[in-house]
Parts: structure tokens; C-alpha cells; sequence
């Protein structure tokens, strides 16, 4: 008799640690379900993979995430969640920052993790060994100047996942926190930036070998892949340069 095939959805899957955490899990025999907004990214990338899906989705949009969610149905069982949709807007201070890059943050980053998990969790837990994975940010445990916003709306998503582990004790649900530090991808610094691709390769000068996207997709794999009764509540995973959010080693 064949093994099942185990069922992971992947939100934020367009590109950067997304795209990479969808091939990982698939090179780790999971049937993968990509997520995103840009649907031609996600078609692209599920041709590649084996018995793979895409389905263009806002995580923000309650209605559509609920209607994904049904149809889910038709798989044997969702395994695991990776909730990875997020990103940072603007490095302004608290006192002149956009009230409109904040709550757009706060809708990606945290109400996008409570719209998925929430819609899921059911099927997770009927699977008998499910898995949420919440990607948050070291910027999620300590603040820095200019990060705000983005630090505020990552708390929240550590908060879910604390809370979450918490309300799901007993349940045979997994809650997994991984808090990546510096990590460089094509668009991460670039989106915060507005697209000023100058700023956004300041954030990395000197600096030897960030992460990247494949590092954390491989430390996320990792955890997944622990044996079911094993929980790695929090890994915070940083480049060898990197000490804290504001103590980097830099060559020039």
C-alpha cells in the first residue's frame, strides 16, 4: 500500500520564501497548493512541481478566502498550512508614517494569517496530524527605528501563533513560528521601498551573505518534517552577520 499524499497550502507563493517553500515541500513529496495574487506566477511555478495547484487568492478578502477553503474539499485532507503572505510598506517614523501602509501591513500580515488559519483549521485538525506554520520577522520580537509598522503588524502574527499553540493544546495541531532576520529577496526590500531599487540594496551593503529565500524555505521544511508529536515552537533564523535587528557586521 502507497503512503498518502500529504496536502500543504502555501499563501504568498508568487515569489521570494513562498515560492521557495512551495518547492521545497514538493521536492519533500507533499502535493502543493500555491496561493497568491499573481495568478500567472503561481501557474508557472505549479507546471514545475509535481501534482501541484494554483489558485489566485487575497488572503485579506475574507469572502474569497472562505470560498477557497471549500473548495479544498475535494483533497483527501490539508496537511499544512504555511502562512508566509506578508510584507512591509514604507520605513517612515511613528510620527509621520502613512496610516494607510499600517493598516495595509496589519490586513497582510495579521488579519491574512487569521482569515487562512481560521478557514482551515477545521480540516487541519480533521487530518489527525496538522500543521499552521505562521512565517513572522524578527522584527516581530524587537523593534527597530523606522519599522513601526511593519514591527507592530508582525507582533501580530507572533501573537496568533503563541495564542493559537495555546487554545490548540490537546488538538492534534502543530503551531509553528519561524521569525527569519535579514533575509535578501528579489522583492522584499524593493515593495518597502516603493520600488526605489537604490534604498533597497542599502538595506544589504556589506553585508556577507544574507539570507536567502531558500534558507528559510529549508528551515521550514525542517520543521514541517519533524515527526508529528514534535512542535518547534519558535525558530528565529538569521544570517551569521546578523546579531540582532539593529547589530549587523558590514565589510564597508
Amino acid at each position: 500500500m502507497t503512503a498518502e499524499v500529504r496536502t500543504a497550502v502555501v499563501t504568498g507563493a508568487s515569489s521570494g520564501i513562498g515560492a521557495a517553500t512551495a518547492r521545497a515541500l514538493a521536492a519533500a513529496g507533499y502535493r502543493v497548493v500555491l496561493t497568491a495574487r499573481r495568478k500567472d506566477r503561481i501557474e508557472a511555478l505549479a507546471a514545475e512541481l509535481p501534482d501541484a495547484e494554483a489558485y489566485a487568492l487575497d488572503v485579506t478578502d475574507r469572502a474569497a478566502v472562505d470560498a477557497f477553503a471549500a473548495g479544498l474539499g475535494r483533497h483527501p485532507s490539508v496537511d499544512v498550512l504555511v502562512n508566509n503572505a506578508g510584507g512591509a510598506y514604507g520605513a517612515e517614523p511613528v510620527a509621520t508614517g502613512d496610516p494607510a501602509d499600517w493598516r495595509a501591513m496589519y490586513e497582510v500580515n495579521v488579519l491574512g494569517v487569521l482569515h487562512m488559519t481560521q478557514a482551515l483549521l477545521p480540516a487541519l485538525t480533521a487530518s489527525g496530524e496538522g500543521t499552521v506554520v505562521v512565517l513572522s520577522s524578527t522584527a516581530g520580537h524587537g523593534t527597530y527605528e523606522g519599522g513601526g509598522g511593519y514591527v507592530a503588524a508582525k507582533h501580530g502574527a507572533h501573537v496568533i501563533a503563541e495564542t493559537l499553540r495555546l487554545e490548540l493544546c490537546g488538538e492534534p495541531v502543530r503551531v509553528i513560528e519561524v521569525a527569519p532576520g535579514m533575509v535578501k529577496t528579489d522583492e522584499f526590500a524593493t515593495t518597502r521601498f516603493r520600488g526605489d531599487s537604490a534604498k533597497a540594496a542599502k538595506v544589504y551593503e556589506g553585508v556577507d551573505q544574507p539570507l536567502n529565500a531558500d534558507d528559510v524555505a529549508d528551515t521550514i521544511t525542517w520543521a514541517i518534517t519533524r515527526p508529528a508529536h514534535v512542535n518547534i515552537d519558535l525558530l528565529v533564523v538569521r544570517p551569521r552577520a546578523q546579531a540582532s535587528n539593529s547589530k549587523v557586521h558590514r565589510t564597508t
